[in-house]
């Protein structure tokens, strides 16, 4: 654990006027954990032979990866030049790029009054740049124009410096030019950080209270959360109270993170901290709750974060059904370091017991799967993605479906399907392509506006179902990886959806169903009944796969019979002999086919119904 320099003051004791508390966003792969890596070093809190890159993310596969998935706090000491007497302290949390991981971002924007704004000086202003630049704005916080990466030989740092000052609003010499990889002008930012962001604003003597924006399950320590002292302060073995459950606990320990944890008498206003209860149950510890003292406490709670919407829907089922509780457990221990995450019990016909699970999107989604995978050494299959429908029926009655099973049989008068608000940015000469991937996905244009001469930004209305699966990887191959995409959702809109069921020999299979619209089912039907055709092996009976929407046969594939050689020992002789045997064959073949009913390997279920195939698994996206 790196030691602390000696004139950093005591947590508890920390004047709120020397706090400066603050997060970097930045558009995935703009550099904001090398930057983080450079303060680390600059401020003297991770010694030289300890420093390794990427330093805060802590999860194997964020470090593979190279993205953040995870926010990390970190308490900074800093004395800006102009003050060399008058150490500050900088509370510093670095956030997801990712469209994927925004709840994240959100949180984290709460806990700050001041946010550093990260472009990449070759690729300029993004998607997730505006998306967090919007959100920093709505938390009324103080931003820091900031152009990373100045020197790669493709930086064009006057160029998007004055992109950069028309997007905040401030003037193109105010855009301060750094290098996280060589450390280049981060000193100078430090100082600018100590100098605009505004000092936290709280009562001392008021009651606690302090807002829980992460929380994390250590399997020695149990839960450790994350706060920030809004009002009074906290102090080591005192009782403390969660305002939405109501539940009690005594501090074990409390402390900052420099990056280790460093445990202290207590925490004051302003100030980010961890808090250690020793309690193991993770519903305990709700992100956006607020913690008070049991006795003499606050009244009123902090305004908590909006929870967020899941965006899509999968399956999560172990490949052997005893593994159930575990995953259980598993998802519960996972929901704790991600708040995001929203599931419920499912069974399927094919693939036993297992968790429909809710996903903010397709990287979620597969982060989500390796880290249960990983972390629990669980084996599992995730059902292709799918998101939520609301059916109203003739009678007036509505349905949510989740699930293409859920969906209802009977009259319906309008099926609604939910809608995203997509903004593109890309080069002008991708104008066309762009446009015309849209039209195909079914879009709706909103509006086009140039950034400067070369760059544009598209906003269109999209359907979700058509973006969950291969938009993006369309989108960067058609722009020869250019483009970048951000999307919020917009509401639903009513939409002409058929629900596309697969039977064999006449028996509807559920697992195989799917939601799609009427345009696009006959080429779903077909495709589908020609992939079991090849997954699902011959019987000894002919065997039809057919695709229908309700009563209506769309598309048809026949797996043949095995065929035993009943006419092996008949060499010459009579045809009437052969005739006779073959016939006799016919007769055994008909009866079977009245009882017979078809085995499906679990292959074919898998092959069919997983998320690899069809849906890119969303590595690496946006």
């Amino acid at each position: 654990m790196p030691a602390i320099p000696s004139h950093v003051p005591e947590p508890s004791r920390t004047d709120p006027a020397l706090i400066r508390n603050f997060c970097i966003i930045a558009h995935i792969d703009h550099g904001k954990s090398t930057l983080a890596d450079r303060m680390l070093q600059l401020t003297g809190v991770v010694e030289q032979r300890q420093m390794r890159a990427q330093y805060l993310d802590r999860m194997d596969i964020e470090r593979e990866r190279g993205i953040t998935i995870k926010s990390q706090a970190v308490r900074l000491p800093w004395a800006p030049s102009e003050d060399k007497g008058t150490p500050h302290i900088l509370n510093m949390i670095d956030t997801p790029g990712h469209v994927d991981f925004t709840y994240e971002v959100s949180r984290s924007l709460a806990a700050c009054e001041g946010t550093v704004l990260l472009v990449d000086a070759a690729q300029g202003i993004e998607a997730q740049t505006l998306a967090n630049l919007y959100l920093a704005m709505e938390n009324d916080l103080t931003i820091i124009p900031v152009l990373n990466k100045i020197d790669l030989p493709a930086a064009q740092p006057e160029k998007f410096a004055e992109e950069l000052a028309n997007l905040v609003g401030c003037d193109p010499d105010d855009v301060l030019k750094v290098s996280a990889k060589t450390g280049l002008g981060v000193d100078a930012l430090l100082d600018r950080v100590v100098s605009d962001v505004p000092a936290p604003v709280g009562v001392k003597d008021a009651p606690a209270r302090a807002m829980i924006f992460d929380s994390v399950y250590d399997s020695y320590r149990g839960v450790v959360t994350y706060v920030r002292v809004i009002d009074g302060q906290l102090n080591k073995r005192e009782r403390i109270r969660m305002m939405s459950t109501g539940a009690t606990h005594e501090l074990l320990e409390i402390g900052t993170n420099s990056p280790e944890m460093l445990s202290a008498d207590g925490l004051g206003v302003g100030e980010v901290g961890y808090l250690i209860t020793g309690v193991k149950d993770v519903r305990q510890s709700k992100v956006g709750d607020t913690v008070t003292s049991q006795h003499k406490g606050a009244e009123e709670a902090l305004g908590g974060y909006k929870d967020p919407r899941p965006m899509v829907f999968s399956g999560l089922y172990p490949l052997d059904g005893s593994d159930y509780p575990e995953l259980r457990e598993a998802l519960d221990k996972l929901q704790l370091n991600d708040a995001a995450l929203v599931y419920e019990p499912e069974t399927s016909a094919a693939l036993g017991f297992g968790f429909r699970v809710g996903f903010l999107g397709l990287l979620h989604l597969d982060v989500i799967r390796e880290r249960l995978e990983r972390e629990f050494g669980l084996d599992l299959i995730a059902t292709a993605p799918n998101v939520v429908y609301r059916v109203v029926m003739e009678d007036g009655t509505e349905v949510e479906v989740t699930n293409p099973s859920e969906f209802p049989e009977g009259k319906i008068n309008e099926v609604y399907e939910p809608v995203v608000r997509a903004t593109i940015l890309a080069p002008t000469e991708f104008i066309g392509s762009i446009m015309e991937l849209c039209q195909t996905r079914r879009g709706t244009l909103l509006g086009m506006d140039y950034l400067s001469e070369d760059r544009v930004e598209i906003r269109y209305t999209l359907p979700l179902a058509e973006i969950v699966f291969d938009f993006f990887d369309q989108l960067k191959s058609k722009t020869r990886g250019y483009a970048s995409l951000d999307y919020e959702p917009t509401g639903e809109q009513a939409s002409s959806l058929v629900k596309v069921d697969i039977l064999l020999h006449g028996d509807k299979v559920d697992a195989f169903s799917a939601i799609t619209h009427k345009d696009q089912a006959y080429a779903y039907g077909v495709r589908l009944v020609a992939k079991l055709r090849e997954l699902i092996p011959r019987q000894a009976f002919e065997v039809p796969v057919q695709a229908a929407i309700g009563s209506r046969v769309i598309a048809r594939e026949t797996i043949r019979a095995i065929r035993k050689d009943v006419l092996a020992k008949c060499y010459g002789g009579d045809i009437s002999r052969k005739r006779k045997l073959l016939e006799k064959q016919k007769e055994g073949k008909k009866r079977m086919k009245m009882v017979g009913s078809v085995e499906v390997p679990q292959e074919a279920f898998i092959a069919v119904l997983s998320s690899d195939d069809n849906a890119g698994s969303g590595k690496g996206k946006k």
